[in-house]
C-alpha cells in the first residue's frame, strides 16, 4: 500500500465498518465542539522553513521513559480496537515490533493482554482504569507485571460517560444485544462481518476473568458502569504503591493537575481530552499543552493526544513540549482499512512527513526540535 494520507484512510475505514464501530471511532461528546477544536488548534501554526544548515542527516527517533522509539509517537489506547477488524489487536503488536514504535494496549481490549505481550518484540504498554472493585484493578496491575509490561498508562478524565449521541443512537453501551438496525448495518458491511464471524463472537477478551457479561455489547455496558467515579489523589497514591514500573496519567488538562501528578510520583502525564469524547466544549489538548509542561518543567515528561493527522502536527507538539504524541483515531482508522500493512504504512508516512519537515525547518533531530522550541513556529 502507498500511505495516502489520514483522511483516505478514514473514508475507506468508514465504508469497511458497520455503523455501531464507525460511529464509536469518529464520534464524540454532546456537540462534538471539541473533536473540531483538536484538529483546529493545528490550523493555528506554521513552522517557517531555514536554509544552509546541512540537513542530509535528520534522526527523527527518541526515548522517552524506557522506550527507544523510531519516531516521536506512540499507538495510544483505543478501546475495542480488535473490533477494527479480526485480530487488529495482534497487528498492532507486530507493527510495533516491526517499526519500534510502543503500543498502549487498552483495558477494553479483544484479545487479553497476555496474548498480546506474546507478541515477539512489541514495545507494550498496559492502559488501566481504576474500577469499584479495587481487587479487579489489583488483578489487572498484577496481570501487567506477569506479563513484563513496565509502563501502566491511568486514564483519569472517565468518572463519567457522557452522553455520546451517536453511540447513544447506535445503542452502544445501553444495548446487550445488537438490534435490528445493528444487524442490517453488519450485513452491510458483509466483508467485516465475515473477517469476525468466522472466529466466533468477538468479546472483552481482557476482561473475560471478571464476569462483566457473555456477550461484546454487555461488556462494554458493564465494564463502563464499573469505573470508580468517586476516585481521588489519595486512589493515585495507592495505585501508585501497587506499581513499581514507570506510570503515566492520561486525561490531564489542568496544570495544577499535572504538578499533583508528578508529585504523587507519575513519570510522565499525557494531555488528553480523550479526543472530544468527554468533557465538551473543552480546550484543543495543543493549546493547554505549554502551560501543562511550563508547570512540571523537567520533573516529569509530557505527552499530548488528540487531533494529531499529519507529521506537521507532531512537529507543532515537540516545539511546544510535548517528548512524544499519541496516535488513537489514526490507529483505528489504518487497521480498519487496511490491517497491519495499512498501519505500517501509516507510521511510515508519518515518519516521512516529520523528516521532510524537521529538515526544511533546518532542524536535525528531535533534541535540536525540543531545544529550539517555538522559536520554530508562528501563530497564524
Amino acid at each position: 500500500m502507498v500511505f495516502v494520507g489520514l483522511d483516505c484512510l478514514q473514508q475507506t475505514a468508514e465504508h469497511m465498518l458497520p455503523r455501531l464501530f464507525r460511529d464509536y471511532v469518529a464520534g464524540g461528546a454532546h456537540g462534538e465542539v471539541t473533536v473540531l477544536a483538536n484538529r483546529n488548534a493545528f490550523k493555528k501554526w506554521a513552522i517557517v522553513p531555514r536554509c544552509l544548515c546541512n540537513v542530509s542527516q535528520v534522526s527523527i527517533s527518541t526515548q522517552w521513559l524506557d522506550y527507544e522509539c523510531a519516531a516521536p509517537f506512540m499507538l495510544a489506547p483505543v478501546g475495542f480496537l480488535g473490533m477494527m477488524r479480526y485480530g487488529a489487536d495482534f497487528m498492532a503488536a507486530r507493527a510495533s515490533a516491526k517499526t519500534k514504535i510502543p503500543f498502549c494496549v487498552s483495558t477494553f481490549s479483544i484479545n487479553a493482554l497476555e496474548d498480546i505481550c506474546a507478541v515477539e518484540g512489541a514495545h507494550v504498554l498496559a492502559q488501566i482504569y481504576v474500577f469499584r472493585d479495587r481487587e479487579i484493578t489489583r488483578d489487572m496491575i498484577n496481570r501487567a507485571r506477569q506479563c513484563g509490561v513496565s509502563t501502566l498508562v491511568l486514564t483519569v478524565d472517565t468518572p463519567i460517560t457522557p452522553l455520546r449521541p451517536r453511540d447513544e443512537k447506535n445503542g452502544f453501551r445501553r444495548l446487550t444485544h445488537p438490534s435490528l438496525g445493528q444487524l442490517v448495518s453488519f450485513a452491510q458491511a458483509w466483508r467485516w462481518s465475515l473477517g469476525m464471524m468466522r472466529h466466533g463472537m468477538p468479546v472483552l477478551g481482557n476482561l473475560q476473568p471478571y464476569g462483566m457479561g457473555r456477550t461484546l455489547l454487555e461488556q462494554a455496558k458493564t465494564a463502563a458502569s464499573q469505573i470508580d467515579p468517586s476516585l481521588t489523589w489519595k486512589d493515585l497514591e495507592w495505585l501508585r504503591a501497587q506499581w513499581g514500573g514507570k506510570l503515566v496519567v492520561k486525561g490531564v488538562m489542568h496544570p495544577d493537575d499535572a504538578v499533583q501528578c508528578v508529585a504523587v510520583g507519575a513519570d510522565s502525564v499525557m494531555v488528553s481530552n480523550h479526543g472530544g469524547r468527554q468533557l465538551d466544549p473543552a480546550p484543543a489538548t495543543l493549546d493547554v499543552l505549554p502551560d501543562i509542561v511550563a508547570s512540571i518543567g523537567p520533573a516529569g515528561s509530557v505527552v499530548m493526544d488528540s487531533g494529531i493527522r499529519r507529521g506537521a502536527d507532531v512537529v507543532c507538539a515537540l516545539a511546544q513540549g510535548s517528548s512524544l504524541v499519541g496516535l488513537g483515531r489514526p490507529l483505528a482508522w489504518a487497521l480498519a482499512a487496511g490491517g497491519e500493512a495499512a498501519l505500517i504504512e501509516m507510521i511510515g508516512g508519518l515518519q516521512g512527513e516529520i523528516r521532510d519537515i524537521m529538515a526544511l525547518a533546518g532542524i536535525t533531530s528531535i533534541e535540536k526540535l525540543h531545544a529550539a522550541g517555538t522559536t520554530l513556529l508562528r501563530r497564524c
